[in-house]
């Protein structure tokens, strides 16, 4: 059996499939529910908030600091892939467990670059718009975060950023791993990208719902002190004082703009980077076969291209 098993794709928030999505909107709507101020609350939800953006600033408004996950997309994609494919070969065994072990691992390292993209991000999607904005851009958002308080400005938020990522990445693998399994994702299968297509939105959804909370809590931290001073004193503190003041429902704040936009944009991710490394492997495999002294004239079937592979 030739089973499918692959690292996810950008935009994978967090995972990074919301590090750059095709709905840059949603992840707006998003950080500005997770932190807007819960006395004097600006917008009652996500189509509210949506609605709020354009009539305020425009339609740009809804593409606030995407150049940031721009900078880091190469970088992130090239640490996901390589991390996931090597520690998958390292641990010998392509397995249920393996699979999330080999996903936490790439989720963890890739906060050295997802950390410092997020908080320019959020920075930029809360800054006031106009001739008053803070920043020009995430270059100079992320330089001025640094001569004003150095290295560990530039990494606030990184422990809630490694508490999200790393378990929330291995969930991502090990959910698609056990869906393309159990619907039998196989070569030349009519339904092979339709049932991707089913495998990878699942597992975008089931990652972030299992670690969601935790994004709340990061995007607090990294927005706290930008308009006043700061509330928290670390994660623990910032949870406390969400529970206690906005109550359980603090921990899903802009949870439906997240899932609105994981699922299409992890299940595309998944289905184009399955047929297209699957064509590749197969164009591989047929040069290798010609060059082979005595090889076969019996084409081979394209086999689906494991992780471990790139």
């Amino acid at each position: 059996m030739s089973h499918l098993t692959l690292p996810p794709g950008i935009a994978s928030s967090r995972r990074l499939s919301c590090m750059l999505s095709p709905q840059p909107s949603l992840t707006e709507t998003e950080v500005r529910l997770q932190v807007q101020n819960t006395e004097k609350p600006q917008y009652r939800g996500t189509l509210h908030c949506f609605q709020s953006i354009i009539k305020q600033e425009s339609v740009l408004g809804l593409y606030k600091g995407l150049g940031s996950p721009l900078m880091g997309l190469t970088f992130i994609n090239a640490l996901v892939f390589g991390v996931q494919g090597n520690t998958l070969r390292a641990l010998g065994q392509d397995s249920p467990l393996n699979q999330f072990l080999a996903g936490a691992a790439a989720g963890a390292i890739q906060c050295v670059i997802c950390c410092p993209m997020e908080l320019a991000k959020t920075r930029l999607q809360l800054q006031a718009a106009g001739p008053a904005r803070a920043y020009k851009g995430s270059l100079d958002c992320l330089v001025q975060i640094y001569r004003h308080e150095g290295l560990r400005g530039i990494n606030r938020g990184m422990v809630s950023t490694l508490l999200r990522e790393t378990p929330s990445f291995g969930v991502y693998f090990l959910t698609y791993d056990v869906l393309t399994r159990a619907m039998g994702c196989e070569p030349g299968d009519r339904l092979l990208v339709p049932k991707l297509l089913l495998a990878g939105g699942t597992s975008g959804i089931t990652s972030w719902l299992s670690t969601y909370p935790m994004d709340v809590v990061k995007s607090r931290l990294q927005a706290d002190g930008l308009q006043g001073t700061p509330r928290y004193r670390g994660i623990v503190d910032c949870m406390r004082q969400s529970y206690q003041a906005e109550g359980w429902q603090v921990f899903t704040r802009g949870l439906a703009s997240t899932l609105l936009r994981a699922f299409p944009v992890n299940a595309a991710t998944f289905a184009t980077v399955t047929v297209v490394l699957t064509y590749i492997r197969g164009e591989e495999d047929q040069v290798d076969s010609e060059a082979a002294p005595g090889a076969s004239t019996t084409p081979a079937g394209p086999a689906l291209a494991q992780p471990s592979s790139l």
